[in-house]
């Protein structure tokens, strides 16, 4: 009988725990998620490309796990793709496929070390939320985005059911500092019955 790494992944504890899961699942993932009609990283790469000027500006790809979101983003239109995720066995998937132009294990909790304005876009595509990480991570991010730069990421049904995220992104929009040029609630995992809301921030 396979594992069911989709409830694992909302109960276990630790952070060693969540990365043995996450090693352990790593040649399984891909296929556990189409088999389950894993929606969001195309919707979130669409949505991203939507509201881009420019394709070809660079694109950092964080949480990019065996790299279906990359594949996603390529796919939307994205041709300058790096990726980071803190887990090598889902990045040694990653690799394999050829889609980014860099590729790094980042740790969690530590602030990323390049440069703001690096990147134009920057996704979490399923990345952030209960089971995964918390929403200091969405913070670390926009922190690295210049004028205009835009992130795209995607809360699902076990998240939103957390008022403390959607609250977060409230907070962002009635800052001033940041618009929704995109904001959508539609599918995520079809076969699960689950969705998500999918956005793209945009910094004034």
């Amino acid at each position: 009988m396979s594992r069911d790494f989709f409830s694992e992944v909302y109960s276990v504890g630790s952070a060693e725990q969540k990365q043995k899961l996450y090693s352990d699942w790593a040649d399984s993932y891909d296929s556990d998620l189409q088999i389950n009609g894993y929606r969001t990283p195309k919707r979130c790469a669409e949505a991203a490309a939507s509201v881009a000027t420019d394709l070809a500006a660079p694109v950092l790809d964080v949480g990019c796990g065996t790299g279906l979101s990359g594949l996603a983003l390529r796919t939307a239109g994205f041709t300058n793709i790096s990726g980071t995720d803190v887990n090598a066995d889902m990045l040694r998937v990653a690799e394999a496929r050829g889609i980014y132009r860099t590729l790094w294990k980042s740790d969690p909790g530590v602030p990323f070390s390049f440069e703001t304005g690096t990147y134009s876009v920057i996704s979490a595509i399923g990345v952030i939320g209960r089971g995964a990480a918390p929403i200091q991570l969405l913070h670390d991010c926009l922190a690295k985005l210049d004028s205009r730069g835009l992130m795209t990421f995607s809360f699902n049904d076990h998240t939103l059911a957390e008022p403390a995220y959607e609250d977060a992104v409230k907070r962002l929009e009635n800052s001033g500092e940041w618009e929704i040029p995109f904001r959508q609630y539609g599918p995520h995992l079809t076969e699960l019955g689950m969705n998500a809301n999918v956005y793209v921030l945009r910094k004034v």
